[in-house]
């Protein structure tokens, strides 16, 4: 029993200097409990004036986990980490709904209803849609003629591009850490005017609104969790430092903020960046006419920054799903999830995920979407992956009673760095080439003391692949050739 320990005490080590030897970042490759432990001090420790931001060129932007904006708030990670769950909870709940009622989505990828037809002046639509709860990464922009630097979070979920904006209503804008852009100030500003440039202002979409007064482009966006914002679409500047160059895009200049539950003054807005419409479309790859966007998720206690990028990528894309359109969801990411395997021991779809992906009616197929924590699969999915998953198991104890929404919860045991199944996931047809590898903290969270399956079911006959799984990860969507590409290790 003592050679037992020491085997393991030596083990435990050995991963630690590998550990070192290969950065912080690769912390998902490795499951020793004391290096998780330091790692969280670390997280919830590190002063985030300290984030070091470097020049970009142009069409790349810093990323970096929304945690770090937001773990003041919190008495330790596991806290924090079940307000993560929690969010993204809402955000499943808001996918479900979407799906349950059948409802079309517009250009802009979100339900549409009916607006109405007057307005007084300067007064938003009343009739308003709810939209994606906010995502789990956060983005430096600078943005208008004074280089205001902002902080906006950003979402494969959404499509509109706003930010905090004076001069605001009376006591309408949350107060924010970094200055609020003033658009009064920016001679790079210009609000939109809708009669002149009909086209730009997708009242079709419901949300929007062409006032006859002043000819502004009203907004209303709500979002899941009760959140609001409200303003009118208007145009200006994000500089780029590196090159010094500047890019005009259409922005949701957001005059009122405190309807509902509050945003967090950590990030002055919200950069949505679903899939590229070729037409029309508020998102940044179709404002920015990108084809190619290229994103590396930071870690899950990573405190540096990674990078999303449009127009080229510095991912290998030698692991690829196809891109799949769909026509009631235009903006969402759908991918050819083929086969799933756990170790060599395959799970089968059943009806709820079997259906013809060409039908695109929301009875079948997978979606990226980085806002969802963890990945989810149809009921009767899931039970036959986490079975599996726990047959496959061994020499770790598991607990007897769920955590929360985990059903698959293993002990922590001193000195033991455990080993889990691997978890593959195939596109389109069974090839080295379009297989995502993913293990270690990848497959499992580690949350309470425990290591749980970090795959959660739903009563929904679509999978979605969320950040977790995604971490460390180099992403490459095309939409050129209609892939999605996956780096390993890349951040």
């Amino acid at each position: 029993m003592e050679k037992f320990i020491h085997v393991h005490l030596l083990i435990s080590i050995i991963f630690s200097i590998l550990i070192v030897v290969l950065g912080y970042e690769k912390s998902f490759l490795f499951l020793n409990s004391s290096y998780i432990m330091d790692a969280r001090e670390r997280f919830m420790s590190f002063d985030t004036t300290n984030l070091l931001d470097p020049p970009r060129p142009s069409y790349t932007f810093s990323i970096y986990n929304r945690a770090l904006f937001e773990k003041s708030k919190f008495k330790d990670y596991d806290s924090l980490l079940e307000s993560k769950l929690a969010r993204s909870q809402a955000r499943a709940n808001h996918f479900a709904s979407i799906l349950e009622n059948g409802n079309s989505i517009g250009a802009n990828g979100t339900q549409t209803r009916p607006h109405e037809s007057k307005r007084e002046k300067g007064e938003v639509p009343k009739t308003t849609r709810v939209h994606l709860v906010e995502g789990e990464y956060v983005a430096t922009f600078t943005i208008g003629s004074e280089e205001t630097k902002s902080y906006l979070l950003i979402d494969t979920g959404s499509d509109l591009v706003w930010w905090q904006c004076k001069p605001c209503r009376p006591n309408k804008c949350y107060s924010q850490n970094n200055p609020i852009y003033d658009s009064t100030k920016s001679r790079t500003y210009r609000q939109l005017d809708c009669i002149v440039e009909t086209s730009s202002c997708h009242v079709e979409s419901g949300g929007y609104q062409c006032s006859v007064f002043g000819n502004e482009c009203l907004y209303d966006y709500k979002y899941v969790e009760g959140s609001m914002t409200k303003g009118w679409i208007a145009e200006d500047v994000i500089t780029f430092y590196l090159d010094l160059s500047r890019v005009k895009i259409l922005f949701g200049c957001g005059i009122d903020q405190t309807s509902g539950s509050h945003f967090n003054g950590e990030y002055s807005g919200i950069a949505g960046i679903g899939r590229r419409v070729l037409k029309g479309g508020y998102s940044l790859p179709s404002q920015l006419e990108a084809d190619i966007m290229a994103m590396c998720l930071p870690g899950t206690y990573s405190t540096k920054a990674s990078t999303i990028s449009f127009h080229r990528t510095p991912y290998n894309k030698t692991t690829s799903a196809a891109l799949l359109p769909n026509s009631g969801f235009p903006n969402f990411y759908f991918v050819n999830l083929y086969k799933i395997f756990i170790n060599d021991k395959e799970i089968p779809f059943f009806p709820s995920l079997s259906r013809n992906f060409g039908n695109y009616d929301m009875t079948g197929g997978c979606i990226v979407d980085t806002g969802t924590v963890m990945s989810r699969f149809p009921t009767d999915v899931h039970t036959v992956f986490r079975d599996t998953f726990r047959n496959e198991v061994r020499g770790i104890p598991m607990m007897e009673v769920p955590l929360g929404a985990f059903d698959t919860c293993y002990i922590e045991q001193p000195g033991v760095v455990p080993t889990f199944p691997v978890v593959k996931m195939y596109f389109g047809y069974e090839s080295p080439d379009n297989l995502l590898l993913l293990q270690q903290l990848r497959v499992v969270v580690h949350i309470r003391g425990l290591f749980c399956l970090a795959f959660l079911p739903w009563e929904q006959n679509i999978a979605i692949i969320g950040n977790h799984q995604l971490q460390g990860i180099g992403l490459t969507f095309d939409t050129g050739t209609d892939t999605l590409s996956f780096d390993l290790d890349a951040c």
